[in-house]
């Protein structure tokens, strides 16, 4: 375990994430919030903490293992949230106690969306755009921004980015250079959100609503500038916008870069999980609309049809948007939305949950056993297009659902014990494990209300979730410590 580059390494990304501090201030500046000075204070400690850190160990130039890489990405994710919250402490208009300030950063930069805040309408704006920027700077993943940045720190990155996208994502690299993908990820991800800032903007919103809500429909975070959220605009044209960007922040970033690269759309549709990620919206979407219409929730078919695919679309690809109270629609149709959160969006891309990919691997190898009771003999490899996968990998998603699911009962048994309902404790762990930050019961309109004690059971789910597990459970085994 090389300890001390490790060290070296969360120095410099906290010196790197400094930095992220100054944008804010030129935004209060502009509109002049007068709330520049938390931003500046966070800056000036985090970049001297990041200094300290750094400096004793600058010389130390050895090459990552895959175990460092596991630690650096799982202790900077950890840094991060309690790093993200120092501006939300300091700030005076927000008043928050250290255990709120570091839950909303962590929402933030796990894309989750859930909020103990209130009142976001009379925020600075130096504030609003705050949030906003820690969920986009956590969809793509600031580990990522960092491999961008390796050649400078003077490391290899790959041990650093198969940490952060743990599970069965492609593996093949974009551009013979480790660093180069990174950049080119970025550059798609900064394409694909200043696309979604046009759209708002022409659809209405104003100039800084339509890039802070770019950032969090691409990010698939859902925070808003406003606490109706979406439906503060009541505007088919932004949740049209605000539906198409939400699935495409769902999709693969890798594939978004071969297809356009490519000039080929159909190079989605010959994706196995991009078109199990599809259907399963086609299907979601047509099911909570049908229901909905025999509800008769709303006045028209097209009431209905608005409302019920952004909402399935929401909740599928873990945004967290709403235009509704969904959680007082039908009893079948919350918990049908707060399930379909667990399947989740394209692996590499921006949303939370287990991820298409899994459950599409489940689904064939499930289908493959029924087979096997009529033809036990039978040879039935598991595939995913024309390729067959390696048992070694159908069986690591066999593993990762066990342990996913025996994460999520042993944390809501948790936050059950806290003195929360069974609802209201279901639906906070779903909401915060599989990052889409909307749940029922209690935490319906957001986290407040929720004990210190159970604040800290979420905020642990959503880095559960954000890291798929593994980056931080490793770390509590005997096995990786050994030597």
């Amino acid at each position: 375990m090389n300890l001390l580059s490790v060290q070296r390494i969360l120095g410099l990304l906290l010196i790197v994430f400094s930095f992220t501090m100054l944008p804010p201030v030129g935004v209060s500046l502009y509109f002049n919030d007068h709330n520049a000075a938390p931003f500046i204070d966070a800056f000036t400690v985090l970049l001297i903490v990041g200094c300290v850190i750094w400096f004793p160990v600058r010389k130390r130039r050895v090459d990552l293992r895959l175990r460092d890489g596991f630690l650096v990405v799982a202790l900077f994710w950890v840094v991060l949230g309690i790093a993200g919250a120092a501006p939300l402490v300091i700030a005076q208009d927000l008043r928050m106690t250290a255990t709120d300030a570091v839950f909303e950063a962590v929402s933030g930069f796990t894309t989750t969306g859930a909020t103990v805040l209130s009142g976001l309408d009379a925020l600075p704006q130096s504030i609003l755009y705050y949030r906003q920027q820690i969920q986009w700077l956590g969809g793509i993943g600031m580990v990522i921004l960092a491999v961008a940045l390796l050649p400078m720190l003077g490391i290899g990155g790959m041990q650093l980015l198969k940490s952060e996208t743990p599970g069965p994502v492609k593996d093949a690299r974009l551009t013979p250079r480790i660093t180069q993908t990174a950049k080119v990820l970025w550059v798609v991800y900064v394409a694909i959100t200043a696309a979604c800032a046009a759209g708002y903007w022409f659809a209405g919103m104003t100039p800084f609503d339509a890039i802070a809500h770019s950032f969090s429909t691409v990010s698939t975070g859902g925070f808003s500038t406003h606490d109706k959220n979406l439906a503060h605009f009541n505007s088919a044209g932004i949740e049209f916008v605000a539906v198409v960007f939400m699935i495409l922040g769902g999709i693969n970033f890798s594939l978004h870069f071969i297809a356009w690269r490519r000039w080929r759309l159909k190079d989605y549709l010959r994706d196995p999980e991009c078109r199990g990620y599809m259907v399963l919206l086609l299907a979601a979407s047509t099911l909570c609309v049908g229901a909905l219409m025999f509800t008769e929730k709303f006045d028209s078919f097209g009431e209905t049809l608005r409302y019920g695919v952004l909402q399935t679309v929401s909740m599928l690809t873990t945004t967290g948007f709403r235009t509704t109270e969904f959680s007082k629609w039908h009893d079948a149709i919350p918990v049908m939305l707060v399930l379909i959160t667990f399947i989740g969006g394209c692996a590499g891309s921006a949303a939370g949950g287990m991820k298409a990919i899994r459950w599409l691997l489940m689904w064939k190898q499930g289908t493959r056993e029924v087979v096997r009771l009529v033809h036990p003999n039978a040879i039935l490899p598991v595939k995913l297009g024309d390729k067959a996968v390696d048992w070694s990998i159908v069986n690591a998603v066999w593993g990762f659902f066990a342990v996913y699911v025996v994460s999520f009962g042993v944390l809501m048994v948790s936050l059950m014990a806290t003195g929360e309902d069974q609802i209201t404790a279901f639906s906070a762990i779903a909401a915060c494990m599989n990052n889409t930050g909307l749940g029922l019961g209690g935490v319906a309109d957001n986290f407040r209300s929720l004990t210190e004690a159970g604040k800290w059971i979420c905020t642990l789910a959503m880095l559960l979730g954000r890291l798929e597990i593994y980056p931080l459970l490793v770390l509590v085994t005997a096995a990786f410590w050994r030597r």
